[in-house]
């Protein structure tokens, strides 16, 4: 198996910890989502990780261009870059998912993501820009980030013919969480879960609070995207339970908890049987099979998110099993 073996963090205040034992067992790259209603500061955070390793790459995943100036995502790549080096930093974009859907708004039309990243390009090329009616560049003296150009990788966080399209005009590779339906010479594959121990069952409190999440995810996604949700054990019934509750809030209930665990209103169908129906808790020989499958699919990087109370033991038991 040629994938390359990575991680990614539903952002928390350990998760430099997390990524320094992630660096200790081998894998390649972290990932920290950027989802500010919900974690603490990706970059922030990347900044603290990277006084804390010194070879695991680090790179936000995904960047939402909606929350933040282009020149200020150009500084925070300048302070990680001068902080980590190059070599080391990758960035991805994304038109928005819980980092949009969480503050009550639609992902992004792609034709602004590309134009952003253009231009956060440009900036870190060290060009003047014109941004909102206005010519922009970085400024930075010696010391107050790394020297311009900078050259770091951007996926993009595409899905869709028009996400595929975008990465395919302004990005390096794509950063995924569904088998991609084209080819990229970098796609990173975002996969959620937990493996199980030997004799362990997926109905066991670990295995619970360590996938839950997974099942989760697939109910928001499924629902904010307008698919048909009696696709999903108990799909109705699960939008029915959010009828409840008032639409102009209604995305803060149903991103609670969004990639960390279950919530309260989510519990009644995230069960062990759908869990283990959506493919959260696998044997190692599963998971084996799984990547075996990525890979031909044109996969080069899993991107691993592990959740529940015991981080490094998810990070450890998903190490062990990829290997052949």
């Amino acid at each position: 198996m040629t994938l390359e073996l990575s991680c990614a963090f539903a952002t928390s205040m350990a998760t430099p910890e997390h990524v320094a034992h992630a660096e200790a067992l081998g894998y390649r790259r972290a990932w920290l989502y950027d989802s500010p209603a919900l974690y603490p500061d990706v970059w922030m955070t990347l900044s603290r990780c990277a006084e804390r390793t010194s070879t695991i790459g680090l790179g936000p995943g995904v960047v939402i261009p909606s929350l933040r100036h282009p020149i200020v995502t150009a500084a925070a790549i300048g302070t990680l870059v001068d902080l980590a080096g190059a070599e080391r930093v990758a960035v991805a974009v994304g038109s928005g998912f819980t980092g949009r859907f969480t503050l009550g708004k639609r992902p992004l039309r792609w034709a602004y993501v590309t134009e952003y990243v253009r231009t956060l390009r440009a900036l870190l090329r060290g060009d003047t820009v014109p941004w909102e009616n206005a010519m922009i560049s970085m400024l930075h003296p010696p010391g107050f980030g790394a020297a311009r150009p900078i050259e770091v990788p951007i996926l993009i966080g595409a899905a869709g013919p028009k996400g595929m399209a975008a990465a395919r005009e302004v990005g390096d590779g794509v950063f995924v969480s569904a088998p991609p339906s084209e080819s990229f010479s970098w796609t990173a594959f975002l996969m959620f879960g937990t493996v199980l121990a030997d004799g362990e069952d997926v109905s066991t409190p670990r295995v619970m609070e360590a996938a839950g999440h997974s099942a989760s995810v697939a109910y928001h996604f499924w629902f904010e995207n307008g698919l048909p949700m009696d696709q999903l054990p108990n799909g109705k019934q699960w939008e029915a339970a959010y009828a409840e509750v008032p639409p102009d809030v209604r995305h803060l209930a149903m991103h609670d908890l969004h990639l960390i665990g279950v919530n309260d209103r989510d519990r009644a169908f995230v069960t062990p049987d759908v869990v283990a129906a959506l493919g959260g808790a696998v044997r190692p020989a599963e998971l084996r099979d799984r990547l075996a499958g990525l890979e031909a699919a044109g996969v080069t990087e899993i991107a691993y998110q592990p959740a529940g109370p015991d981080i490094p033991r998810e990070l450890d038991a998903f190490a062990t099993a990829a290997s052949p």
